[in-house]
């Protein structure tokens, strides 16, 4: 009888420099980790690798320079109004400090009290108070100030970004408004950098009469010799160095298949292989939305899809066999997950189950086990996810 369910092990690698086999040093840190910790590859296992090492292995930086020159080729180095970004040192400022060198102009829209992914400037609270109506306001950063003053600090990262996004560029002027066609009022030319309403916010500026481009627009194709992303441009973009970007990775289904075959060569077992990014979760403290990429996962092999078929357990032992307990109960639960139909949707046995893609929930559980920061293990490994309380106790 097994007493675990699903375990995530993050894998120590190699640092990924651009022009490294992705393929074999997964491969090789995944089976030196197995015989060094003492677990076994198996049938059904997932390897989740950051898509941070797919794009630094292929080389997909850009530098500001490249940015501004698709912007001035996109807009002929007239006034751009920039929309609805997210406030963040790490994925848009070097953006906009690109943006601001290919324009004459920049007027950058921000939504207010907080950006698309929950990144806050003001509360709610502020503009109850003030008598604001968020869906209908809109203002001049004068006109923000006096009615907010300058308690505008981000919870987290203590910056002011109205002050730090205006220092970006000499040409970059702040205004605020949640409704796109208010940028109108200043120019005609438009990014919309908004990442998961993106399509809405372009098809309502077109619509008003603009020259729209979105963010998964620029840099579709290599500027001057650099790095490119056919379907997300700048999208999913990180800062490299002070010039620099690296973009999300492209090309990425070869990757996911390679480790696997690479894996069942190897090991005679065959695993799941997913590419992934941020994770689909939201900071309950900061109110802040965890996906700033425009996908949790770029790439993943054939097992991955779709969505979980589960029972939940709680509302069976409550009510269908709420009369039942120790062993006995627990005999009834594993049967009945046995026989559970092969598509639960609608039955009340499947209620308060998560009805998410497989990949955004492991995705999600990657980037919980990787982190950010120096943990040093950009590879994740998963076993027992597609097991259950049936299949545990044989």
């Amino acid at each position: 009888m097994k007493y675990t369910g699903v375990t995530s092990r993050g894998i120590i690698t190699p640092i990924f420099k651009q022009g490294d086999d992705l393929v074999k040093m997964i491969c090789d840190s995944l089976l030196a980790a197995a015989e060094g910790e003492g677990f076994k590859i198996k049938n059904g296992d997932i390897l989740g690798m950051t898509e941070a090492i797919v794009a630094r292995t292929q080389g997909n930086y850009a530098t500001t320079d490249d940015i501004a020159a698709d912007i001035k080729n996109k807009f002929g180095g007239e006034e751009v109004g920039v929309i609805f970004p997210i406030l963040s040192r790490n994925r848009f400022a070097i953006l906009l400090r690109a943006i601001a060198m290919g324009a004459k102009k920049v007027y950058v829209m921000l939504s207010y009290p907080s950006d698309e992914v929950g990144n806050a400037f003001i509360t709610y609270d502020q503009i109850d108070e003030a008598g604001v109506d968020p869906y209908k306001d809109n203002f001049t950063e004068e006109e923000f100030r006096k009615i907010f003053g300058r308690n505008t600090v981000h919870t987290f990262t203590g910056v002011d970004y109205i002050d730090y996004y205006k220092s970006l560029g000499d040409n970059i002027e702040i205004v605020f408004s949640n409704n796109p066609r208010d940028i109108l009022k200043y120019t005609n030319n438009v990014l919309n950098c908004d990442i998961h309403t993106r399509k809405r916010t372009k098809r309502i500026l077109a619509n008003a009469g603009a020259k729209v481009y979105s963010m998964d627009d620029i840099l579709t194709a290599p500027v001057n010799g650099s790095g490119y992303n056919e379907n997300y441009g700048i999208l999913g973009s990180n800062k490299a160095t002070e010039d620099k970007v690296k973009l999300f990775p492209r090309d990425c289904q070869k990757y996911v298949e390679g480790v696997q075959a690479e894996i069942e060569k190897r090991t005679g077992k065959k695993i799941e292989v997913l590419i992934y990014g941020d994770g689909g979760f939201k900071d309950p403290v900061g109110g802040i939305w965890e996906l700033a990429d425009p996908v949790v996962s770029p790439a993943y092999t054939a097992g991955l899809a779709g969505t979980p078929n589960e029972i939940k357990i709680k509302y069976l032992a409550d009510n269908e066999f709420g009369n039942l307990q120790g062993e006995e109960l627990n005999a009834a639960l594993r049967e009945k997950i046995k026989e559970k139909e092969s598509n639960l949707v609608g039955n009340m046995a499947a209620e308060g189950t998560t009805p998410r893609q497989l990949t955004d929930l492991i995705g999600s559980l990657c980037d919980l086990t990787s982190g950010s920061g120096d943990k040093g293990t950009p590879v994740v490994y998963i076993q027992g996810y597609f097991s259950n309380f049936a299949s545990d106790a044989e």
